[in-house]
């Protein structure tokens, strides 16, 4: 099989927060969600094909949908994902594994799609076993696991379920045949996204990577440690706000345009450079695991996403796994010394823009 170069990653965030769970480490756990009406994408199911084609995103892209809730529970996705399948890229999808009639619209679609299609199931123990809906879980992910979809298992290790570690094991073990990974818990209420936890440090270190997950023991690593280095997302990648078709170099990055407009035309991409202003990446399992920074060296997205079962068999497909192993400079140029210096003075100019307009549009009267 001749391996796929991935040219971008795209992080789509599902602006919603209506979910069927109410975890008690959820920092939008307390909201009155349940009626939120979903988000309108409407452009999105619209100009899929021509805003995400091959020829306009420059070759092969991996997509993440997530949402501030549960990202399945939006009926129009699943044909937003189809179509993006349909234009020759790989998806993954953040779901708590539960709404199984959305897993099934999923496990309907053709062979060939299946196999660029990946699910981040989280593992919420104390909410499942609350709702009565262990079973269910597991059950789903065995649905996902045969229809030959790609996935994976997290779970948030927060303070609640340390008394609950064995038998997290146990079960784990037991129905996916080898132990969950385990994610590192930022209080998002709080600048900064600090370690979400009442252990020092080294005590939350030495009580979960008891996981031997990849996953934990990168992020772990790369935690509270702001990034200086010349960082190419805004180039490589893009956070999309998937209802305003609004993209950003980041999370907190400039704007950079609007996908839906001028879909004939390529993106306006710009790379963050020097100029992170994040504490910390705190997705850096994916944004340096793809080497948006070259020098970092990581483990790959898929040694942080993959397990071998205890019978031998990948929780990832091959087609999926050579996506998720890929580097992006591989695919992408990386700047000269001018380059950077021009990329660094540009972002210093959008800064300064986009703060004077801030000004502007407080001393008119306006938000």
């Amino acid at each position: 099989m001749e391996k796929t170069e991935l040219k971008k990653f795209i992080e789509c965030y599902l602006p919603m927060t209506k979910c069927n769970m109410r975890c008690e480490y959820c920092y939008i756990y307390g909201h009155n969600n349940a009626q939120e009406p979903f988000c309108d994408l409407s452009q999105m199911k619209q100009k899929a094909k021509q805003a995400f084609s091959l020829e306009r995103l420059g070759g092969v892209c991996l997509f993440n949908f997530c949402a501030a809730g549960e990202t399945m529970l939006h009926p129009d996705l699943a044909e937003i994902v189809r179509k993006i399948l349909e234009c020759g890229h790989f998806v993954m999808i953040v779901t708590n594994g539960t709404l199984t009639e959305r897993i099934k619209e999923y496990c309907s679609f053709d062979e060939e799609k299946k196999k660029r299609l990946f699910f981040k199931i989280s593992f919420h123990y104390l909410e499942l076993r609350r709702l009565k809906l262990m079973d269910r879980f597991f059950d789903n992910i065995e649905l996902v696991k045969n229809s030959g979809i790609s996935y994976t298992v997290e779970l948030t290790p927060d303070d609640i379920y340390i008394p609950h570690i064995d038998e997290i094991k146990e079960i784990c073990n037991d129905k996916l045949g080898a132990l969950c990974h385990v994610t590192v818990p930022r209080d998002e209420r709080v600048p900064g996204h600090p370690l979400m936890t009442k252990l020092s440090r080294e005590e939350f270190k030495n009580t979960w990577k008891t996981f031997d997950s990849a996953l934990f023991d990168f992020k772990e690593s790369i935690f509270e440690v702001p990034r200086k280095e010349f960082c190419y997302a805004g180039k490589w990648s893009i956070v999309l706000n998937m209802s305003s078709g609004d993209y950003y170099q980041c999370y907190i990055g400039n704007y950079l345009g609007n996908i839906f407009k001028d879909v004939e035309n390529p993106l306006n991409l710009l790379p963050i450079g020097n100029n992170c202003s994040e504490g910390h990446c705190f997705n850096g399992h994916a944004f340096l695991g793809f080497g948006l920074i070259p020098e970092i060296k990581s483990p790959t997205f898929a040694e942080m996403r993959n397990r071998k079962t205890a019978s031998g068999e990948n929780w990832i497909g091959s087609d999926m796994l050579s996506i998720m192993e890929s580097r992006l400079e591989f695919a992408n140029n990386k700047y000269n010394s001018i380059q950077k210096i021009n990329a660094n003075l540009k972002n210093d100019y959008l800064k300064s823009r986009n703060y004077l307009g801030k000004i502007k549009r407080r001393l008119s009267g306006g938000n």
